[in-house]
């Protein structure tokens, strides 16, 4: 006989999103479990990597310089989209991203300095202190005091949905299949970014040589459940947020720390020693992410970072050691690539660079004019020696395909309305904002943010 419990809430996943959405159902009085996959080890999905909250604020903070209004913070957000973004839902995030810092310390959550260096990010963004780990720890810690369940080994397996109420879930835990019902329920169980047969569906077999990022939990099982249930979708199911990561991290949970900052400061070129894109076109937080999905299309999946001497210490390395040459045919050869292509490259590149004044923190006026790609800014010569390479792979984040919502994150139906008592946060919806391109900050802003407001109208919902 399957066992059953019940509750106000039930919160399926156990990263940023899904607990912001527990203590959020807990505050207004519901009784909540929340079911996470993976074991306690890995508790927290890909928030477990992060650092830093993009944050709204309109005069300067101990942790923030300046200002960063809502206005210009919804234009990024335009700029990085190309224009595809739910212009109603993002403002909501973006004005409520204000009360994040304060609401998050109450949980625990304390703050550092911010980081310096080509990230940009002094003015706009927030950083945990201890990063996305000790978030996530201090996260447990408050719901373990508020008396949330927290079951972990516990995977969903199916939901009961007739018409637009939600029911109750089965539940694998430990090997035990449990039925859970509730009075509403919240879904903020990630992506599918580390199914790699998924993946392969959309993008063939370049999908076995992407890097997955974060967790190796996020299935995607849960999407499919609500798919399947009547959601409706949102996002390409070819769309994810992936970014240039070292070529040597592992396939799995390698976390921040493999990702590569050295793009801008000097050339990328594939397994033909060419360059294939402007590494300069923008500010890095801006557009480090449309490298993962540029690196995906490239022969092999793979691509390398060419800098000089010059600006070495202008970037966070990697956590692997960068490859080391005293020339730059001498670094090709040890790449594998082509010494006279590179040598070729090299040499092109550097006859277009333009003078101007190499300003790392600013959009300089150091650029190429007459070769393709240009470069736009930070454009120097590529000219002494020793010569340092990384190499590059397409490291995912996140996938964008996943269910609709409403401004009060109910699951919308295809068939129109929307679910009456489920809610979903998180990366599941991050295509409601944005369905390409990223901003550095901005999912655990929209995942903490939206998890709010589910837990709240889940708790409603309860009573």
């Amino acid at each position: 006989m399957t066992a059953s419990v019940a509750c106000d809430v039930l919160v399926v996943g156990g990263g940023n999103a899904a607990m912001a959405a527990a203590l959020s159902a807990c505050d207004h009085c519901a009784s909540v479990i929340v079911i996470e996959r993976a074991p306690k080890f890995y508790r927290g999905g890909n928030s477990r990597h992060t650092r830093d909250f993009r944050i709204m604020h309109e005069k300067p903070t101990e942790h923030m310089l300046a200002t960063y209004s809502p206005d210009e913070f919804l234009d990024d957000l335009r700029r990085v989209a190309g224009g595809e973004m739910d212009e109603g839902l993002a403002r909501l995030v973006v004005e409520r991203s204000e009360a994040l810092p304060a609401w998050l310390s109450q949980q625990g959550v304390r703050w550092q300095e911010p980081l310096a260096g080509t990230l940009h990010l002094a003015r706009t963004n927030m950083f945990m202190l201890g990063g996305g780990r000790a978030m996530m720890n201090a996260y447990y810690r408050t719901a373990e005091k508020k008396r949330i369940a927290i079951w972990y080994d516990a995977m969903l397996e199916d939901i009961d949905i007739a018409g637009n109420v939600f029911g109750s879930a089965q539940v694998r835990k430990n090997g035990e299949v449990v039925r859970i019902r509730a009075c509403a329920v919240v879904f903020a169980a990630g992506g599918y970014e580390a199914n790699i047969s998924w993946l392969r569906q959309h993008w063939g077999d370049a999908a076995d040589n992407f890097i997955i990022r974060g967790t190796a939990y996020n299935q995607g099982n849960t999407i499919d459940l609500l798919l399947s249930a009547g959601a409706e979708p949102v996002g390409h199911p070819q769309a994810f947020h992936a970014v240039a990561v070292d070529g040597r991290a592992p396939k799995f949970d390698g976390g921040i720390v493999t990702r590569l900052d050295s793009v801008p400061f000097g050339i990328v070129v594939n397994q033909r020693g060419e360059r294939f894109y402007d590494e300069g076109e923008d500010f890095w937080p801006k557009r480090y992410a449309i490298w993962g999905g540029l690196i995906a299309r490239q022969p092999g999946q793979v691509a390398y970072s060419i800098i000089d001497s010059k600006v070495v210490d202008k970037f966070m390395p990697s956590v692997f050691p960068p490859i080391v040459a005293s020339s730059v045919a001498d670094l090709a050869i040890r790449l594998g690539l082509d010494a006279s292509r590179v040598q070729q490259t090299v040499d092109t590149y550097n006859a277009a660079v333009q003078p101007g004044t190499f300003r790392p923190g600013d959009l300089d006026d150091c650029r190429t004019v007459g070769v393709e790609p240009c470069k736009s800014h930070w454009a120097q010569r590529i000219d002494t020696p020793p010569f340092y390479a990384y190499p590059l792979r397409a490291g995912i984040t996140f996938t964008y395909r996943g269910v609709r919502i409403g401004p009060d994150a109910r699951v919308q139906l295809a068939g129109g309305g929307a679910m009456e008592n489920a809610f979903a946060a998180g990366e599941m919806v991050a295509g409601n904002v944005l369905r390409r391109g990223y901003l550095a900050g901005f999912g655990l802003t929209m995942g903490a943010v939206v998890g709010r407001i589910a837990g709240e109208g889940a708790a409603r919902v309860a009573r």
